[in-house]
């Protein structure tokens, strides 16, 4: 019951999406093209267009060529600019396909293999005079009834993103991270939008924050009913719960597994979105660079819960162990009781069970009910003095 009104609670918190533009089914250009959009001065051009002639649009008496030379690059004569940028979305597309877009905006050959690649770690390089390539490790918390050794909890994907002075190109790997949300919230914030391809690049960098906070959250929840279990008393007294102890250090282990994705995620972004807040650069101007700090600043909550998680599993896998090892050594002192109280009668029955003639009260009437007596006595009075012991 308390774990279904977490999750009630959580989706509850999920800031509201609309339309998902991050599938290529949705895409009227077709392929892996999710989107393919020209914008002036914080506003967004009606209608998509294929690359080539965004980019024409952008770079006011650039000719006609297959490919154009980015603004800066060396070797490369600067075109005059228009003011305003393209953003062209892809989602896992095929090597050609993106071949003939990277050649087109003369992407770097080591950065465009890098973005066909998935598992790539997260980073911000800077290639050439003025493009960077900054890839992102996206997380999605796995809803599940309850958890078990084997359950997965965080799922990751990848996005990548080539920035310019004229164009942004966002390359998704895997089946969540959609930027379609993205897309929209900052169609709604012209001012920011205005600020051109850095101001694409810190929403991205903020949408994956947000994910990693709301993935901590979960995790969080995941470990508080953890914790409650390893910790909860047995109801018929207070010594700790045995039964599925076990299986718990199985679930602690695994969180530990799932918790490990998610710091591969945040750890290695702290140092490139530093750099991005407080370095100047000719893509991230001083406002934008605002915005970043506030994003690092969040991304540093996020690696100090995800470091407390990682110790605090450790203590309650230490807890569950100690209660284990507890649980197993009650057990060798109740066995152990149990055989010293069964050693007397052995060892007196062993003592009169040798043939020798000259034993003591062989003769007597009452021998044997006197021995039946001794035994039950010795046996009674070990019990108890156990049971006083609480070995038993």
């Amino acid at each position: 019951m308390i774990r279904t009104l977490r999750t009630a609670v959580r989706i509850g918190r999920r800031r509201p999406r609309g339309v998902d533009l991050s599938h290529p089914a949705r895409s009227p250009l077709g392929s892996s093209v999710v989107n393919c959009v020209v914008y002036q001065g914080g506003q967004r051009q009606r209608g998509d267009c294929p690359a080539a002639e965004a980019i024409r649009q952008v770079r006011v008496g650039q000719p006609k060529l297959p490919k154009l030379p980015v603004q800066g690059a060396p070797g490369g004569r600067g075109a005059r600019r228009s003011g305003g940028f393209v953003w062209i979305g892809l989602h896992e597309p095929a090597d050609e396909e993106f071949a003939e877009i990277a050649e087109l905006f003369g992407l770097h050959p080591l950065a465009v293999a890098n973005a066909l690649q998935a598992h790539q770690r997260p980073k911000v390089e800077r290639y050439e005079a003025d493009t960077l390539f900054a890839v992102f490790k996206t997380v999605r918390y796995v809803e599940h009834d309850q958890l078990t050794a084997t359950s997965e909890i965080v799922e990751t994907g990848e996005i990548m993103a080539f920035v310019g002075p004229d164009f942004v190109i966002t390359i998704r790997h895997g089946g969540h991270g959609s930027l379609g949300p993205v897309r929209e919230e900052l169609e709604s914030r012209a001012e920011l939008l205005a600020h051109g391809p850095a101001a694409v690049l810190y929403a991205i960098a903020d949408h994956v924050v947000d994910d990693y906070l709301a993935v901590a959250s979960a995790v969080q929840d995941d470990i508080d009913a953890v914790e409650m279990e390893v910790f909860t008393q047995h109801p018929a007294g207070g010594s700790p719960r045995r039964s599925g102890q076990a299986e718990e250090a199985g679930r602690i282990y695994q969180l530990k597994r799932e918790l490990l994705e998610l710091k591969r995620a945040v750890a290695p972004l702290d140092r490139p979105l530093h750099a991005l807040s407080n370095q100047p650069s000719r893509i991230v101007d001083a406002d934008v660079r605002t915005y970043f700090r506030h994003v690092a600043d969040r991304l540093a909550r996020v690696s100090e819960q995800v470091s407390s998680f990682d110790e605090l599993l450790n203590s309650i896998l230490q807890a569950s162990l100690a209660q284990l090892t507890v649980a197993q050594n009650e057990v060798l002192r109740k066995i152990s009781a149990w055989v010293a109280i069964i050693a007397v009668p052995t060892m007196l029955c062993g003592l009169y069970g040798m043939n020798f003639d000259h034993m003591p009260e062989l003769g007597w009437t009452y021998g044997y009910p006197a021995l039946l007596i001794s035994l039950v006595t010795l046996c009674g009075l070990l019990h108890r003095a156990f049971r006083r012991s609480g070995w038993l």
